[in-house]
């Protein structure tokens, strides 16, 4: 009877992983799809005159900045260099909100991730663990 218990243990944690080893691999797969999408991730703010364009990656990294000659026309150095800031400020912010988007797609609801990215607290992304460990509060 105990050698019957045992294979029955064993059997049903064979399951059990074979069951998390299942969702490990759907998870890197998803990660791998993520990394991919996010290294594209292009976003493209024009300012209000449509004399600068600021290009921008997931990160928020410049990709490029477009002037028109048409800059050239005022030539308060001050005034476009505001201009430049806020045109990048714009894409910077919108690349943040898609790359939230990309992530709340991809990773399992719950995980932390999308609420790092909204607020930068890495207690965000430590809760679950922590709930998990027995260590403070969070989602279970």
């Amino acid at each position: 009877m105990s050698e019957r218990v045992g294979r029955d243990a064993n059997r049903e944690l064979r399951a059990r992983f074979d069951d998390v080893y299942g969702q490990y691999q759907q998870l890197r797969s998803n990660l791998d799809h993520l990394a991919a999408r996010l290294a594209e991730l292009r976003v493209t703010r024009r300012s209000s005159d449509g004399t600068v364009t600021a290009t921008v990656g997931a990160r928020g990294e410049l990709v490029s900045l477009d002037l028109t000659p048409a800059i050239y026309r005022d030539r308060d150095a001050a005034a476009l260099s505001r201009k430049i800031t806020e045109t990048v400020s714009a894409a910077t912010s919108a690349a943040a909100a898609a790359t939230r988007d990309v992530v709340a797609e991809t990773v399992p609801a719950g995980s932390g991730s999308v609420d790092f990215l909204r607020t930068g607290d890495f207690g965000a992304l430590l809760g679950r663990a922590d709930a998990v460990l027995g260590r403070g509060e969070g989602p279970a």
